[in-house]
């Protein structure tokens, strides 16, 4: 989810024009694996411009509809049985499900990746611009340059036989930059897909730092609160009295220094995002404050907008309690209220997700590239994976890597396409073939 986040790395893209060379590891069927990733690799740049090409505003339900398509017929071409879930109930275009039935005792694989982008009509940033080995446009990162490193590896794992034995279920959601509301309606798919999965591989951006690519075995939660304080209003003269009070404002700036002071602690994050205060305030849902007020009327009501993000569910429970906490200790003549929102779950770091990134780092080795060390969670937005992270182990950036996502300018390393597929399938070809 580059909602929040830009990629953290290398300030130059990485790209490369020679094609990676298989390394002494890799089986028959793998080393055709790593053929046919550099073979249809022009393919597979087309496929990312048509889907670029196509807006896919999160809002812009036929674009999103459309985008879809686009990915059924791909996607029936390698033998899946595709469906479309529609969202009509949470004003969302819906989510395409792609389910392949293997081998009866193969692990079952779920593969994550979001048909929308964060670019609505109205945006003046609309298309595919190839430049050698970097293309902007957007999503063309996040994340339609993501479903096109899990097409790549599909159909390389078609070329190398190693697809018919895979049991996999694909789940695209149309809404991963903005989650229709209630989540318990528009993640229903994803949560089920998880538990049946054994494994789940996110296709979200690949992120690297001083050059090296990173594993991702954790996401932070992102959780969106409001606070609204009110007090009596009068004239400013008699502020701090005991019939006035303190007044919302001050109400709202003691709840904020409080939190400021008493809730740090490793991996959460919290920040207000939006402050309006006067005699009257609102902040709607665009994040638009509106207050009204003078210098000599005490105000009557303070609102703030933010978010807070953790590594845990754990840490969710606790953090939320202790905001609670301070915000019911009120100062004189004021009263506050704060109110969280569904948010996004933690992908906490566990012992089965390390699991996964040591077997990604055994195909890195056989591939002759760099093992990737595990991604600081706190460099990594939240995202779909970790709605099932609490029923399966799961990996998450396995797409492409890119800089300056979720603003014009997006620009994608081409070259990364093949080495992000290249480890996708064989990876997914090896779990295929553990019991």
């Amino acid at each position: 989810m580059g909602l929040l986040f830009a990629r953290m790395g290398a300030v130059a893209l990485l790209a490369s024009a020679a094609p990676l060379q298989a390394g002494p590891g890799l089986s028959p069927a793998e080393k055709t694996i790593d053929r046919t990733v550099d073979a249809e690799f022009d393919r597979s740049v087309a496929l990312l411009q048509k889907l670029v090409d196509q807006n896919s505003g999160t809002l812009n339900l036929p674009g999103v509809a459309a985008v879809g398509a686009m990915m059924h017929s791909e996607l029936e071409a390698l033998g899946f049985t595709v469906s479309w879930s529609p969202m009509d109930a949470v004003g969302r275009a819906g989510h395409l499900i792609a389910v392949r039935k293997g081998h009866a005792r193969a692990k079952r694989l779920l593969l994550i990746g979001h048909l929308d982008t964060v670019f609505e009509p109205s945006s003046p940033f609309q298309k595919f611009v190839r430049n050698g080995d970097r293309a902007e446009g957007p999503g063309v990162g996040d994340d339609k340059g993501g479903m096109v490193v899990m097409l790549a590896a599909l159909r390389a794992m078609q070329a190398a036989g190693t697809l018919k034995r895979a049991n996999i279920e694909i789940v695209l959601t149309g809404d991963e930059e903005d989650a229709g509301s209630p989540v318990s309606i528009s993640r229903a798919d994803l949560i089920a897909a998880g538990k049946r999965a054994d494994i789940a591989l996110d296709f979200e951006g690949l992120v690297t730092e001083n050059g090296r690519d990173m594993g991702s075995i954790a996401r932070r939660s992102a959780i969106d609160w409001t606070l609204t304080a009110t007090g009596r209003t009068g004239h400013s003269s008699l502020i701090f009295t005991a019939d006035q009070g303190d007044g919302a404002v001050n109400e709202l700036v003691r709840i904020l220094a409080a939190f400021r002071s008493e809730l740090p602690e490793p991996n959460l994050t919290f920040n207000a995002g939006v402050i309006a205060g006067g005699a009257s305030a609102s902040v709607d849902e665009s994040g638009t404050g509106t207050a009204l007020g003078k210098t000599n009327i005490i105000p009557g009501k303070a609102v703030a907008v933010g978010d807070f993000r953790t590594l845990s569910d754990a840490q969710t429970q606790r953090v939320r309690a202790k905001m609670e906490a301070i915000v019911a200790a009120h100062a004189p003549g004021t009263d506050a209220r704060i109110s969280f929102g569904e948010g996004y779950p933690a992908m906490a770091p566990t012992t089965g997700n390390a699991r996964l990134l040591e077997q990604l780092n055994a195909v890195n080795r056989d591939l002759a590239l760099p093992e990737m060390a595990a991604l600081d969670p706190l460099k990594r937005g939240a995202g779909d994976i970790s709605f099932v992270a609490r029923d399966v182990d799961g990996l998450a950036g396995l797409g492409p890597y890119s800089t300056g996502d979720h603003a014009p300018g997006e620009t994608v390393d081409l070259d990364s396409i093949r080495r992000q597929a290249k480890r996708a399938a064989i990876l997914m070809s090896r779990l295929s073939n553990q019991p």
